[in-house]
């Protein structure tokens, strides 16, 4: 039997990252783990290195991420919580730079693109590479004040560089959602508004997945989100993501699942938990 860490969250990523922030938000007085991938994140957390793992699951402008939606199909953490990070990139600088100087820039290809208003505004090299932290980190080693990054402003003060432009994203309400994921399964207070996650496959009958959410629909169940992801070593076959508002204890959700669970197999229950508010919109003028 392992011994958990009880104040460590887990994150994939450098120190500086997207996720790390939202940990910090989310779970101040937690000490961070940054982790290589994905896989060491729900690794971490599954042999107790860590209590909570946090991992993106989906961004209001570039979609799912895939990875993370694989991964709870195949591993057994359970869903404990969720948060939403509002996404404001800088651009980054070595102590002196200034924006005149500037030749080119790096960062995620995601960042890049969230920032096509404000970077089309100068003829700079773009370069693309594996994160934004990443890009902050190699900024410092490659020591040319020629070079910035696209990257949170987080990394600025963890690198020791110069923020040259905050808030230069295109969307102001560029948002990325969060899951916390544990080994056991929590139970919400009882007077929370909850959300509930579970992962199913369809019966190979005609209009299976229309008659798996046609039961929500009759018992006033809110969906709120629905993904489809292959799965694994089963050619042109799917299963599927649902979140919905509720508990499994309410009587309305409970006749919804009875009927979802007739047209279903493999259906798995991935937790509940209390929903979280989005971020509102800043305030003043966008910087970009």
């Amino acid at each position: 039997m392992c011994v958990t860490n009880d104040r460590v969250v887990a994150f994939q990523g450098m120190r500086g990252a997207y996720s790390e922030q939202a940990c910090r938000e989310r779970l101040p007085e937690y000490t961070l783990l940054p982790c290589r991938s994905f896989e060491d994140v729900f690794s971490a957390v599954e042999e107790g290195e860590a209590a909570v793992g946090m991992i993106p699951v989906e961004n209001s402008m570039a979609g799912v991420v895939s990875d993370s939606y694989d991964l709870l199909a195949v591993r057994n953490l359970h869903i404990i919580g969720e948060h939403y990070l509002l996404v404001r990139h800088s651009l980054l600088g070595l102590p002196g730079a200034d924006l005149e100087g500037i030749r080119a820039v790096y960062s995620h290809p995601q960042g890049l693109a969230q920032c096509q208003a404000f970077l089309r505004r100068y003829s700079w090299t773009r370069f693309s590479v594996y994160d934004t932290a990443g890009a902050a980190a190699d900024l410092v080693e490659r020591g040319n004040p020629a070079d910035a990054a696209v990257a949170s402003e987080l990394c600025a003060g963890l690198y020791g560089l110069k923020v040259l432009k905050r808030d230069i994203q295109d969307c102001r309400m560029n948002t990325t959602r969060f899951l916390l994921m544990a080994r056991d399964e929590t139970t919400p207070p009882p007077a929370v508004a909850c959300k509930t996650s579970l992962l199913f496959e369809v019966r190979n009958i005609p209009a299976a997945l229309y008659k798996c959410l046609g039961g929500f629909a009759t018992n006033g169940v809110n969906l709120t989100r629905l993904e489809s992801r292959p799965v694994p070593n089963s050619p042109w076959a799917y299963h599927f993501y649902l979140d919905f508002q509720g508990r499994p204890e309410q009587p309305s959700v409970q006749h919804a699942l009875d009927e979802l669970k007739f047209f279903t197999t493999n259906l798995k229950h991935l937790g509940c938990y209390q929903e979280s508010r989005k971020p509102e919109m800043p305030e003043g003028d966008p910087a970009a």
